[in-house]
């Protein structure tokens, strides 16, 4: 059964320095297992400057099993599926021990962001151009970083705008576009789907 203290205790943990640690987290609504974590783009790397955002589930064995994570937001890295976000790294599988903490796993990632380890790729595509043309990486990964992470606010509200005058709520296209990482296609699919 998951241990709600834990995860309370773990929230309040990152309350503490979130400024400074560039990770926060974010339940959705009341249930504990369903989280959303930001990670900022570390500083001289192509994500420098953007806003990661992942998916985070806890099972029922939590702290005792890992979380499991996956980024939303589109990221162009030999570790992170550019399909579907879903992420390589060993403490969020084998590696994971309850002295972990959902914000040393958010800090792993952000960690992975600075180190990518394209010898155990999640995705084979880029990892090969990260080996091979590593120019052509850094070029790739700071256009979707630009895309896809950056989101000025601006850009935002236009997108919302753009969804009210369709007809949805504010709240409603607000919640959809958070919750697709600023995507407007993925926030209207979501919409239209119910």
């Amino acid at each position: 059964m998951l241990d709600a203290s834990r995860v309370q205790k773990e929230l309040v943990e990152f309350e503490r320095d979130k400024s400074l640690s560039g990770v926060s987290i974010q339940i959705y609504g009341d249930d504990l297992t369903r989280m959303r974590g930001t990670i900022s783009g570390p500083v001289g790397t192509p994500y420098e400057g953007g806003i990661f955002t992942v998916d985070i589930q806890l099972p029922s064995a939590y702290p005792f099993e890992p979380p499991k994570m996956q980024f939303i937001t589109k990221v162009w890295h030999p570790n992170v599926s550019s399909q579907n976000g879903a992420i390589c790294l060993d403490i969020l599988k084998d590696q994971w021990s309850p002295a972990l903490t959902l914000k040393t796993a958010l800090l792993s990632l952000q960690a992975l962001l600075s180190m990518p380890a394209p010898d155990d790729p999640q995705d084979a595509v880029v990892a090969q151009q990260y080996l091979r043309d590593y120019q052509t990486f850094l070029g790739t990964a700071r256009y979707w970083t630009e895309t896809f992470a950056k989101r000025g606010s601006l850009g935002i509200q236009e997108k919302l705008a753009k969804l009210v005058e369709m007809g949805f709520s504010e709240d409603i296209a607000r919640n959809a576009l958070d919750s697709c990482g600023g995507d407007e296609n993925a926030a209207l699919e979501k919409l239209c789907s119910g």
